[in-house]
């Protein structure tokens, strides 16, 4: 595994590399990161891995220093991986440079975590864009447990036209249910059984949640522990718009906190 450490070492070890998959993290891995670089490895052609924590996501700043990193095991474990190349820059290697590539919003990006999180998924496309700049990737693997974001860089490449195919991956779980997550570090072990029981729930009655009884479950979920709601929404998977009822292609998302931790999923 080769660790670059800048965009002139990315240029120069990579400008011949025509078949690149490219697995964006910010770090802290865990098995939802394994599963998505182990697909990765399967396609032909070489695996580089960024770890990066974007403070443009970050809607404090409490929150982005907060956020966990254990740089030093991180790589360990993308050694055993055997990975190609890691990717680790500075701030001013990802935001010293001027982009080609327009950033596209999509109208998706006003709801769910959107109306919440005022500039994060800016944030978010600003940083994935400059990535794909500066790597040129021909496959970006993402995980569907961030289907918002998912979706608006998606749209956000169709519209620019680049050349980088996403590779949508499955939500990781735990063997208790819970979408595995760097912020899970930070759940006792009382915490971690309210989520898996909320989620549990919500789970086995979600063909009975709609846009009338939707309140009702909130309040289920406020029972079980759960500190505070931010959404609970059904959404068309297809068409990105709110629905009243589970249909088909439908999921259900959820924001929430618990012990301060904030928390998404949907399934």
């Amino acid at each position: 595994m080769k660790i670059l450490r800048t965009r002139e070492k990315v240029y120069e070890n990579l400008k011949q590399n025509k078949n690149l998959s490219f697995v964006p993290t910010m770090g802290s891995l865990h098995n939802g990161h394994i599963s998505l670089i182990q697909k990765a490895k399967k396609r032909k052609g070489n695996v580089i891995v960024s770890i990066f924590v974007n403070p443009k996501q970050f809607n404090s700043k409490k929150d982005f220093h907060k956020y966990p990193r254990n740089l030093k095991k991180d790589i360990r474990l993308l050694k055993r991986l055997k990975i190609d190349y890691l990717f680790i820059p500075t701030y001013n290697q990802i935001f010293s440079f001027k982009t080609k590539n327009k950033i596209f919003l999509h109208n998706f990006s006003k709801k769910l975590c959107g109306k919440y999180r005022p500039g994060h998924f800016l944030g978010v496309l600003d940083v994935v864009n400059r990535f794909i700049e500066i790597i040129k990737p021909k496959y970006l693997f993402l995980g569907r447990k961030d289907f918002q974001q998912l979706f608006l860089i998606s749209e956000h490449i169709k519209k620019n036209n680049i050349n980088t195919k996403i590779v949508s991956c499955k939500t990781i779980r735990e063997k208790n249910g819970i979408a595995i997550s760097s912020r899970n570090l930070f759940l006792a072990k009382n915490e971690k059984k309210i989520l898996m029981r909320s989620i549990d729930f919500l789970k086995k009655n979600k063909k009975k949640i709609n846009g009338k009884n939707i309140r009702l479950f909130t309040k289920k979920l406020k029972f079980f522990g759960i500190e505070k709601i931010e959404y609970l929404k059904i959404v068309d998977l297809n068409s990105v718009k709110l629905k009243a009822n589970i249909k088909k292609n439908c999921n259900i998302f959820i924001a929430f906190y618990l012990n301060k931790i904030r928390l998404i999923d949907n399934f």
